[in-house]
């Protein structure tokens, strides 16, 4: 028979036309389909509160929910939603509502059901209460304990227990079987109890529950008997065991007999499976996972000294309903096409095959060439009244499959769902796919074209794909433009288009750096892109560290800034990858980098102390902590004692980075603890716990006091301090130092005084002698080393003699060379100081009449002949004396000496205007310089005549000006219109001073009479202001000078007016071969200093002063002052100068003066 439907299958399927499974689009109206339903079963436990039983369907229109309960019509209590068939079953009606449910989800197009879902309600699992009598057994005979669990539909875990909940003891006597009871294989005495209980755990219900105690009575009259073993469970000879593929077998052979038997397994025609386990000392046989080639005949065999038995077991593996290649796919057809719907299964035993339509029986209908053959349903001819919802149910005693096939058959012109005008976008170089989503039937077919030319779309980089899109691939900038998606089919046709842009690509340009950035401070990662610019509003840059996204203003520590991230306050937590992904709406770029953060090390961990040679020399070791990306430099070791300066660490030794242990030597008499922290270029780290305490014995002193002075305050005594141990030096109690001393050269003979103090007084010594002196330290254990001698000298006394033949070789103006005999150096009677020289500005060569009483000195350190002496005054008298001084005070001091210091040039003229100016004149105002240095014999005037656009000398002229009084001049025969710039110079005998400039401008004849018109009315009025004004200023100059230099030149004679002029020509000529040094400012060797005019930079100009001769320049050149005797260029305490001049030697008790500083130069 089954051969006969299988032809007439073959033979329907040869006729078979055009079926498709397709997906139909939700805009189509179609039949429901079921989305969501509850596996069965559901076991409602007793704690829940509810059970919610799911059934939820889509189709067009919606469908709506019917249920049946065990095949009956069923209106459910409470729908959770009303669009969805999904109801609720509330704790207290779960007893009620057992049973089994379908759910059934209709339209006007079809019904669609789901798989039966049964509800079980399970209640709290009790024993039974029973009264048990007493189980009596005869010793050697075997017997059961039975357990009879209360049923549940939740698992349960079977213990045997005593009242105490003590475990009953189990062995290859006495085990549990799979089914809970508990069997003996023989009976003992000591199997007498009365609390045999057997427990129940439900672990799912959180629920124990146990049985009334078993008492078990072995009676024994005599030794027990050896009994043939008999299997105890299963009974019989054989037992069919029928499980599923892929569960676990289990296979049990529990017997009984005296003594113990033992159980052996074996399979009967061929070998154990390989997967087999045994437990329960061997009595259970297990194989997990087991498939057809486990099954087949097994055979237990117990048995003893007495005999055996065996037990037979048939294994058969059976399957559920399996699909084999899925479940049917619903079609779509058109009308007069042969529809074929297939339900293809396999399962073990042959599953059961129920068609339905819509819900209801299908059956085989010849006439209506509807037919049902087995799996295969077949549709003839089809027409629309054939589109239903067919449910195919595969049933075998191992499950149920339920397939809802949806059957639609229908013409109808292609219908486009993509909506038309859609703009897509990509990058240049991606990928993209223009959709074309179509519906139709009998399916039509598509083509793509370029919209503005309808040419069809050809190229390796255009593929159609199966949905029937179009996937361009590494799109080009001409690939921009419309397409035209064209479907049609024998229904009709339609299209729409789709827009395409492709855009630059987005860049990383700037991409982030690895870096090291140190803990603690701040760190910067920069991320530049470019993108296409109809983008921007899609733009933006995200950073991820280590694949996971960065916070932005997480806790204040991220920002981003103008394409750059900061991260603040940085520690080792933010090392990694640090990624800055550059994203539009399109594509993205990303780059990364590495930052590495370095910190000071970890403290190191495990110091050991061990002794080397005794307590006081010890190793330390240690193992080093984490360097945190810097390499370790250094390790410090640190220590604290308990006894002089508790709780305080102090440094003890350093250690070379690379190193793990150091020696270490220790004083003694004290309790140390150590710890040592390492250092990199970060810095130092934390340092480690501290070891245990070491305690040192006491020991003689390490060492004898260092840093000794010999003083001596008083003539006749010699004070003797030094710097005392350390108490941790002391190494015992007890310290004192032995202070020994000795005449140098005169006494063989050590003087020797013990103190505790650090100090010590010599007294009744001579005055600056020589002794040898020594201290040694002690304590109660010992004496320290054997000390050294040094040389000290007792006290001093003041100098009793004065420098002899002091003279005096004045340099310039203000510097002058001093020399003097050194006094014997038995009369300093202490050690050399120095010499200082002292002088007295006895009066003004401006001023003679006028006497004065300043004075000056300074200190010139060490043994010495001679000096140089800065800062004296031009043009004064001077008194000069030097004595000696060591540091018990200063000498007598030296006969006098008289010199005085010749002219130097004036100071600046203080203010220079130019008034009046005319066409061809400009008057010139000044005032007289504030500091002459000498006798004033005039003023040098310079004109100059400039290009205003070039600022070049086109015209330069000179003016001497004799009359010292003078302070205003007008100068005539100027060019009309022109800018002239005027330099005044001061002059003395000596020469010219530094100049002082004002530049002018002459006015044309037209601004000369616009002028006089203008200020016609107001001239005689603003020509008073401006006499008064000028004359107020000459008068504050004049009285300015006078009172600092206590009047112009008083007592001084005038030289006549005819000799002043030949006096500047002269000093000009000299003027113009040597300029002076001290109206240029002094070279480097000098002293004194003056600051630059106001000159301007003129091209071509040049200046013409009035100087001296350049005598003094040479002199100053070969007396130059950075000849110091011993480099010595200091100061003393108080500031003043100190210094040794070590020129060549000059006569002594005698002034000379500067060569050649006569005024007259020679024509």
């Amino acid at each position: 028979m089954r051969r006969a439907r299988g032809l007439q299958l073959l033979l329907l399927l040869a006729g078979t036309s055009w079926a498709i499974s397709v997906n139909i689009p939700p805009e189509i109206e179609q039949h429901p389909t079921i989305i969501t339903q509850t596996s069965s079963p559901i076991i409602a436990l007793p704690y829940d509160n509810s059970v919610t039983i799911k059934c939820e369907a889509a189709g067009n229109p919606p469908p709506q929910y019917r249920w049946t309960k065990d095949g009956v019509d069923f209106t459910p209590p409470e729908l959770l939603d009303p669009t969805t068939g999904t109801f609720v079953v509330h704790n207290k009606q779960l007893a009620q509502y057992q049973g089994k449910y379908r759910c059934y989800a209709f339209n006007k197009l079809g019904t669609a059901m789901t798989e039966e879902t049964q509800l079980i309600a399970s209640s709290t699992p009790k024993f039974p209460k029973e009264a048990l009598d007493p189980m009596v057994v005869q010793e050697g005979e075997p017997f059961v304990l039975s357990c009879n669990p209360p049923a549940s539909v939740v698992p349960c875990q079977i213990h045997w227990m005593s009242i105490n909940l003590q475990h009953i003891p189990q062995d290859e006597r006495v085990a549990m079987g799979i089914d809970g009871n508990l069997y003996f294989s023989h009976a003992l005495q000591n199997d007498s109890r009365r609390d045999y209980t057997c427990v129940a755990a439900f672990n799912t219900i959180r629920t124990i529950v146990q049985k009334s105690p078993m008492t078990v009575v072995v009676q024994s009259d005599a030794a027990p008997k050896h009994t043939k073993p008999r299997i105890l469970l299963p009974s019989g000879v054989q037992t069919e065991v029928v499980l599923l593929k892929g569960k676990e077998l289990a296979l049990e052979c529990l017997p009984g007999g005296y003594p113990t038997p033992t159980v052996e397994w074996m399979k009967m025609g061929e070998s154990l499976p390989e997967r087999i386990k045994y437990d329960n000392f061997g009595k259970l046989l297990t194989v997990s996972n087991v498939d057809e080639g486990v099954q087949g005949k097994y055979m237990c065999k117990a048995q003893n000294v007495e005999g055996e038995e065996v037990h037979y077991f048939d294994v058969i593996v059976e399957e559920p309903p399996q699909w084999q290649s899925g479940p049917p796919q619903s079609q779509l057809s058109v009308i007069g096409s042969d529809v074929h719907i297939r339900c293809a299964v396999s399962g073990k035993p042959v599953p059961d095959i129920t068609w339905r339509k819509n819900g209801e029986i299908f059956t085989d209908d010849p006439v209506k060439q509807k037919r049902v053959l087995e799996d295969t349903v077949v549709l003839r001819n089809a027409s629309p009244d054939d589109s239903a919802v067919y449910q195919c149910e595969a049933s075998n005693p191992h499950g149920t499959l339920l397939a809802n096939v949806n059957i639609m058959v229908m013409n109808m012109a292609p219908l486009i769902l993509t909506t038309d005008l859609l703009e897509y976008g990509v990058v240049r170089g991606g990928d993209i796919v223009l959709n074309c989503t179509v519906f139709g039937s009998p399916p039509p077919s598509i083509s793509w074209a370029r919209a503005e030319t309808l040419a069809d779309v050809e190229g390796e980089r255009f593929l159609v794909l199966t949905n029937k899109s179009l996937q361009i691939i590494s799109a080009e900038k001409a690939d921009s433009g419309e397409y035209a998606c064209v479907a049609s089919s024998s229904e009709g046709k339609s299209t729409i288009i789709a827009r395409l842009d492709v855009k630059d690509q987005t860049k990383i340009m700037t991409p982030p750096q690895d870096m090291q950035v140190v803990s603690g401070t701040a760190a910067q990662l920069t991320c530049q892109a470019q993108f296409d610019e109809s983008l921007r509003n899609s733009f933006e840059v995200t950073w991820m560290k280590d694949d996971v996204e960065i916070p932005l203003n997480f806790e204040e520590k991220y920002s981003l800034t103008h394409e750059k991230l900061q991260i603040l306050n940085v520690n080792l937590s933010d090392q990694g990858v640090y990624t800055c992904i550059a994203r539009t709406s399109l594509d993205m770029d990303n780059a990364s980098a590495l930052m590495t953060v370095l910190d000071v090390p970890d403290a190191p961990a495990y110091l050991e102390i061990s002794e080397l040679q005794g307590p006081q020399n010890i190793s330390l070791s240690w193992a080093p902590g984490a360097d945190h990306n810097s390499p370790v430099t250094e390790f410090v070791v640190e220590f604290e004692e308990s006894q002089w300066d508790p709780g305080r660490w102090k440094e003890l030794k350093k250690v070379s980075g690379n190193l793990a242990t150091t020696d270490l030597i220790l004083h003694g008499h004290l309790n140390y603890q150590f710890r040592v922290y390492a250092a990199n270029t970060v810095g130092p780290g934390p340092p480690s716990e501290p070891t245990p305490r070491h305690k040192t014995p006491p020991a003689a002193p390490d060492r004898n006091p260092e840093n000794i002075k010999i003083q001596g305050h008083l003539p006749h005594q010699m004070e003797i301090s030094w710097e005392p141990l350390l108490p941790i030096e002391h190494n015992g109690p007890g310290l004192e130092y032995k202070v020994s001393y000795r005449r140098l050269g005169l006494d063989d003979q050590w003087k020797e005084h013990l103190v505790k103090r650090h100090s010590f007084v010599v007294r009744n010594t001579s005055t600056f002698v020589p002794y040898e002196i020594k201290i040694q330290s002690r304590n109660s254990d010992g004496w320290g080393p054997e000390p050294k001698v040094i040389t000290g000298y007792s006290g001093e006394d003041v100098p009793t003699a004065a420098p002899r033949d002091v003279a005096v070789e004045v340099i310039n103006t203000t510097v002058l060379k001093v020399s003097w005999t050194p006094v014997a150096l038995a009369t300093v009677r202490g050690h050399l100081g120095g010499y200082n020289v002292h002088w007295l500005k006895k009066r003004s060569l401006l001023n003679p009449s006028k006497l004065l009483d300043e004075r000056q000195s300074l200190s010139f350190p060490g043994k010495r002949n001679h000096a140089i002496v800065p800062g004296l005054e031009p043009f004064s008298e001077y008194s000069l004396t030097v004595n000696v001084f060591n540091k018990k005070g200063n000498g007598p001091k030296s006969d006098p000496v008289i010199f005085s210091t010749p002219e130097g040039v004036p100071g600046q003229v203080p203010i220079l205007t130019t008034s009046n100016v005319q066409e061809d004149s400009i008057l010139l105002v000044w005032g007289p310089p504030s500091e002459t240095k000498g006798i004033l014999i005039g003023y040098l005037l310079q004109y100059l005549l400039i290009n205003e656009s070039s600022l070049e000398v086109l015209e330069s002229r000179e003016r001497n000006i004799t009359a010292s009084d003078t302070t205003q001049w007008q100068l005539r025969g100027l060019k009309e219109g022109s800018m002239y710039r005027f330099q005044l110079r001061a002059c003395t005998r000596a020469g010219c001073g530094p100049p002082r400039a004002q530049e002018s401008h002459t006015v044309t004849a037209e601004g000369v009479a616009s002028s006089q018109r203008d200020t016609s009315t107001r001239g005689w009025l603003i020509g008073t202001m401006c006499a008064v004004a000028l004359l107020t200023l000459v008068v504050v100059i004049a009285c300015f000078v006078r009172r600092n230099k206590g009047g112009k030149y008083s007592g001084t004679p005038q030289p006549a007016q005819r000799q002043d002029m030949q006096l500047m020509e002269q000093v000009k000529e000299k003027e113009d071969l040597h300029p002076d040094v001290e109206s240029q400012g002094m070279n480097d060797d000098t002293f004194c200093e003056y600051s630059d005019s106001e000159e301007k930079p003129l091209k071509g100009g040049s200046l013409c002063s009035l100087t001296a001769n350049d005598g003094m320049e040479d002199n100053l050149s070969r007396d130059s002052l950075v000849d110091y005797a011993d480099g010595g260029r200091e100061f003393d305490e108080d500031g003043s100068f100190i210094g040794e001049y070590s020129g060549p030697k000059q006569r002594r008790g005698s002034v000379s003066e500067p060569n050649g500083h006569s005024l007259v130069a020679q024509a």
